[in-house]
């Protein structure tokens, strides 16, 4: 892909970038920010440093333990909001942002409170000797001026803290198994925040606008860290059963696992996903449903690709008889739309929910009145995996173009124009790596793709 390609890929990316995200990334900068010149309009009448200062320590205190209570709330999957912004994968694209977010503000609020030193010591500012504190009017009053100084080495501590957890988060090459026993620890951070908070916070502020908008995050978001703590995150959502069958895919790396005996799931939809793991301590792992799900039915069928240290080595450590933990389901990938055609694209493990779609059309006993083309690109050739797939479109009316990457047969935006004729009238959902997934964008939107309403696309990536 040449320089050009790559560009509009990018931009083509960043407009489509999660909408919803946006707008609550914007949202909640907003209102925090709003609430709190309500409450200390001073910022804009001050002009001498060290009060000014202060003011900026209070303000991305704020933002800070906001946005920090905001990412610690949707780490626990509430059900309720995942409707609203498309599916959890979008959830946590908001979780890691305003982890993110929560780092570069706490820098700027860590700085600032060290300013004043830093300033002294390089002769900028004269040492003022700090007179004594406003007497206390009540007990409580006298608790909080107490514990400030332990306040304040708490937090300092715990911005260190969140710097390395977030590193590790956003470091891919960590494994799985060290980001889920470390992210853990978010939930301890949090709490210790939650004391710098309430200790350092102006008392005025909890009878004001910002009283009323951080005092509701933090307790949302202690009962999340206590939640996460106790592991008791989906706790109301979790099933589990016993593996009947296991089959390998050499050629395209891929493990199929068959799971019965299922207890404690209430359904799910074809498309949706479901957190899985053998191992407690392991933690669970995303994977797609790749069956469709009927009354009395007592089955679930993954597809799995080796991925990572712990997929890769699941096709020695499962077998049959073992217990598995189903958490879920999960997503909003489910094909519901009223195009009269719908264009399935899917790359790898990708072809996971198509197969849960299949399953379920041909299992129904009214068939659909749309037009189907799937579209499958593979990296290498798999007789087996590639037979199964093909007697599953014919079972579903699906027409089935596979692609295969060894064999010089790439998937481009302009073979699947060529074989879909009403493609303008199409919608397309995609499943696969990212690279793909931008590219046929990209280039459908050249072509003039509403893709923002019509493109559909899951963001696997949970990191």
């Amino acid at each position: 892909m040449d320089k050009s390609a790559k560009d509009d890929e990018i931009q083509i990316e960043k407009k489509i970038f999660m909408n919803k995200i946006k707008i609550a990334w914007w949202f909640s900068l907003f209102v925090l920010s709003a609430v709190w010149i309500v409450t200390d309009p001073g910022i804009f009448t001050t002009r001498e440093v060290i009060p000014l200062r202060n003011l900026l320590v209070q303000y991305s205190g704020i933002l800070a333990v906001g946005w920090m209570s905001l990412a610690i709330c949707l780490s626990v999957r509430p059900k309720f909001s995942e409707t609203w912004f498309g599916g959890l994968d979008k959830m946590y694209r908001l979780h890691k942002w305003l982890g993110i977010s929560v780092v570069v503000v706490s820098f700027f609020h860590w700085c600032m409170s060290k300013a004043p030193r830093w300033a002294t010591e390089l002769g900028l500012l004269v040492h003022r000797k700090r007179g004594p504190r406003p007497h206390a009017t009540n007990q409580f009053e006298d608790w909080l001026s107490s514990h400030r100084g332990l306040a304040e080495t708490v937090g300092e501590w715990m911005f260190y803290g969140t710097l390395i957890l977030i590193g590790i988060a956003l470091f891919k090459k960590i494994s799985y198994r060290s980001f889920y026993k470390t992210h853990r620890l978010f939930a301890l951070i949090y709490l210790g925040l939650v004391f710098h908070t309430i200790i350092l916070t102006k008392i005025s502020y909890w009878i004001s606008p910002v009283g009323l908008v951080i005092f509701p995050l933090l307790v949302g978001g202690v009962v999340s860290a206590f939640l996460s703590l106790f592991k008791k995150i989906g706790v109301l959502r979790q099933g589990y059963g016993k593996i009947e069958k296991i089959e390998y895919f050499p050629g395209v790396k891929a493990l199929e696992v068959v799971i019965k005996d299922i207890r404690g799931w209430g359904g799910h939809k074809p498309g949706q996903f479901a957190y899985v793991t053998s191992q407690i301590e392991e933690g669970h792992h995303p994977f797609t449903i790749a069956s469709s799900w009927k009354e009395n039915d007592d089955k679930i069928n993954f597809i799995i690709k080796e991925l990572g240290d712990y997929t890769g080595s699941l096709k020695e450590s499962l077998h049959v008889g073992q217990t598995m933990w189903i958490e879920g389901p999960y997503g909003c990938f489910t094909f519901d739309d009223n195009c009269p055609t719908q264009v399935w694209i899917s790359g790898g493990v990708g072809i996971t929910p198509f197969i849960a779609r299949m399953k379920y059309l041909s299992e129904a006993k009214t068939s659909t009145t749309q037009t189907i083309y799937l579209f499958h690109s593979a990296a290498q050739a798999d007789e087996g995996a590639f037979a199964k797939l093909t007697a599953d479109a014919k079972s579903a009316g699906v027409h089935l173009h596979i692609f295969v990457d060894v064999q010089g047969d790439r998937l481009s935006g302009e073979k699947i124009r060529e074989l879909v004729k009403d493609w303008r009238e199409s919608s397309f959902w995609f499943c696969g790596p990212l690279g793909l997934g931008n590219a046929l964008k990209a280039d459908f939107a050249k072509k003039g793709e509403p893709i923002d309403q019509r493109f559909r696309q899951e963001l696997f990536d949970m990191r």
